[in-house]
Order: structure tokens, then sequence, then C-alpha cells
């Protein structure tokens, strides 16, 4: 399901865009690929399965603005962005039309912790945004687990849009400070869990 958002970033250390389909068959966008320089990504498995590949989605850029357009469930990232000790990564997400290819709400959102990006034994926290007013914070990893829930969470700090076709923006940020990682939307905490209960065997590279 092809979704097209715009994204502007503050603070990049390890950045992510990680867009994934909740139901219904993916389709490939038309002249896709990875276009920003120093950037890659990898789809979902259960999307490669379908016969999809990197190409089916697109990554542009536009001075500081990234643009996706989704296509399968994919994550990009730059590798050469990468954060130790305390840091707070965050992004602004713009869908200028919620729904208006996609039969579904389309999450969005930045990760941290990646490890082993691009390989089966990938490992990373993301937290996503969807424009129905709810999100989603999860480890994805040989053990996936969730900060706020299996499944999206309804929280009022999330945006929600006016209606299918309508705009919608979220301010995204995930801070890792002492011993917690947390996860806020426009400006509003919405997860907090302590590193070692998302870190270790199973779950993130500590």
């Amino acid at each position: 399901m092809k979704n097209h958002i715009l994204l502007s970033f503050a603070v990049v250390f390890f950045f992510v865009i990680s867009t994934y389909a909740q139901e219904g068959d993916s389709k490939a966008v038309a002249g896709g690929g990875v276009m920003v320089k120093g950037w890659t990504g990898k789809i979902d498995a259960k999307e490669v399965t379908a016969g999809l590949s990197l190409k089916s989605a697109k990554l542009t850029q536009d001075g500081k603005v990234l643009h996706v357009t989704t296509g399968p469930a994919t994550t990009f990232w730059n590798p050469k962005n990468k954060a130790k000790g305390d840091y707070t990564v965050s992004a602004t997400f713009y869908e200028p039309k919620y729904m208006s290819i996609n039969d579904h709400p389309h999450p969005y959102g930045i990760m941290v912790g990646g490890n082993d990006l691009g390989t089966e034994q990938e490992s990373y926290l993301y937290c996503a945004a969807y424009g129905n007013g709810t999100f989603i914070v999860r480890g994805f990893g040989p053990k996936p687990f969730q900060m706020g829930g299996r499944a999206p969470v309804k929280n009022d700090a999330v945006n929600k849009a006016a209606g299918v076709g309508q705009p919608v923006t979220q301010l995204i940020a995930i801070t890792v400070q002492g011993d917690k990682v947390s996860c806020s939307i426009n400006n509003t905490g919405v997860a907090t869990s302590d590193n070692a209960a998302v870190s270790g065997a199973g779950n993130l590279k500590p």
C-alpha cells in the first residue's frame, strides 16, 4: 500500500524511518529505490516472500527534507549516524494525505540501537505513530518485545488527521539517558523502559 511521508530532522544520530503495513497486500512504488547518498534500507522479510525488494519503496531528499513513499514495510538508515552515552534522536513527520491511497493507517517513526542491520540478525528499537491517534514502541530482533503493548495504543498526544486525505504531522523523539530509554510524541512522553529491560540476550545488543 503506497503512502507518501515528508520528513525533516533536527538531531540525527543513528536514524531510521520505519514504515510498516498493518494489513493488506503491499504494492511496489514506481521508480523506487534509495536515492539519498549514504543511506540504505531493508524491507520486511514477509514482503520479500511476496516478491518485493528495496526498490519497491522510495527514499529521496530535497534540502533537509527526506521524502518516503511506500510501498512495502521498509526501514531506512545511514550507517554513519551513530551515538553513544546520553542522546536524543528526533524527527518531524508530515503525512500530506492520510490514507489517500492505502486502506488502513500506515505508521512511521524512528529507531535507535541498530545492530547487524540488513542481516537476519538485525535488532533495533523503534517508536512509530499512526495518523489515527495511536502509536507503537517495539524492539525488533531475535526476541521481539513491546514497550507500549503488542498492538498500537491510543494516546491523546498523537495527532489525528481530520479525515481521509487530510494532512497530519507528528514530532517523534527517542531519548537514551542514564539507565532509561523513552519515546515522546509531540513533546509528550508515551513510553519509558529501563535499558536493562530492552538490551541483553535475545533483545538489543548492549
